[in-house]
């Protein structure tokens, strides 16, 4: 049998039912999706924004570092330059009259005097620049030593014939000079028994490197050379003393030979008759102990010098200029084939090195 068909009625009722229920059904997928995709975009935002955060911290930790590293290393290089320069004791060359100029400022007599003084050796003397040494009580010391070794100069004659660091014992042994554990090595004040063993070790220094300088045929290895060994505070401290100790062997030796009635040089008979270096004591206590630590080598001193190691030391006395000792030499009475170094000073205290 057929089945029985609802009335229109009943039909028209069913249709808005459906309609709703796929409404419904519609509407939820939609919500769904909508969440969905809500929620995926948070996560994606989140990712993307922690990314984001996390890219910008990391450049801004690499930023930072960045500059304190660079501030670090221009701290260090900096520093590292500082130090070259205040232990590079010996300077480069400098124009004379540009130095003159930077130096001797205003129109007072003292300055014009100095200006005259320094156009005099630029165009008359043909000194051209001039090297600056650094201003301390072993400042003569370095100017001398530094041309000795930059001009490959060697030893003087009496040290070829002897072996300069068998001397310190030399004095003790042989000649009886205990007093010599009284020398000070420039601002130690007391070196006691061991001053024998320091002294040895400063001359055999000055013996190995004077050695090897004046060994190198090379002009420009030389001054390779000079600028690296007058950056080294130590060594140079040892040089200068072996030299400090140098003249005070020859103060011995002529002091012993005038006790003998033998001929010596008058430049010792001058010293011998100063109060204050009487004998080589005396000149040790008073004056030698001095040279490095309270003052720097005085006009006879620096005759001394001269004579121990058989050079002529022209010196320009630049505030004595238009006088008679505006250039003098040390020793005076030094032989014709002595080689010469020259310094200039403009106050007989501090001395720098003239280049020609």
């Amino acid at each position: 049998m057929a089945a029985r068909r609802s009335p229109p009625q009943e039909r028209e009722r069913q249709r808005p039912r459906d309609s709703a229920a796929g409404n419904d059904q519609v509407h939820s997928w939609t919500l769904v999706t909508s969440q969905a995709l809500d929620t995926a975009w948070r996560v994606a935002k989140g990712s993307v924004t922690l990314a984001v955060s996390f890219l910008v911290g990391t450049l801004c930790y690499f930023r930072s570092l960045h500059l304190y590293l660079g501030h670090r290393l221009k701290r260090w290089i900096g520093y590292l330059q500082r130090r070259f320069k205040r232990n590079l004791s010996v300077e480069a060359e400098v124009d004379l009259l540009s130095y003159c100029a930077r130096e001797w400022k205003g129109e007072t007599p003292h300055a014009k005097l100095m200006r005259e003084a320094y156009e005099e050796l630029f165009w008359r003397r043909h000194i051209k620049c001039v090297r600056q040494v650094r201003r301390d009580n072993y400042d003569a010391l370095r100017s001398v030593l530094f041309q000795i070794f930059s001009q490959g100069l060697s030893f003087p004659s009496w040290m070829k014939e002897k072996d300069i660091a068998k001397l310190p014992e030399k004095l003790l042994f042989s000649q009886g000079c205990n007093w010599i554990q009284q020398y000070s090595f420039g601002p130690e004040k007391y070196t006691g028994s061991n001053v024998f063993g320091k002294l040895r070790k400063c001359v055999e220094l000055l013996k190995a490197q004077w050695t090897e300088f004046s060994g190198i045929k090379d002009d420009h290895k030389r001054g390779s050379m000079c600028n690296i060994l007058f950056s080294d505070a130590i060594l140079e401290y040892k040089l200068y003393e072996a030299l400090k100790f140098i003249m005070l062997y020859q103060v011995t030796e002529a002091y012993e030979q005038m006790k003998t009635e033998k001929a010596i040089p008058s430049l010792f008979r001058l010293l011998f008759t100063r109060e204050t270096s009487s004998d080589p004591l005396s000149f040790m206590m008073n004056h030698l102990n001095s040279v490095g630590d309270t003052c720097g080598l005085e006009q006879i001193d620096m005759f001394v010098l001269g004579y121990s190691l058989e050079v002529k030391i022209k010196v320009f006395r630049l505030f004595r200029f238009n006088s008679r000792d505006f250039e003098v030499c040390y020793p005076e009475e030094s032989l014709r084939e002595w080689p010469e170094v020259s310094l200039l000073t403009e106050n007989d205290c501090h001395y720098h090195i003239p280049v020609f």
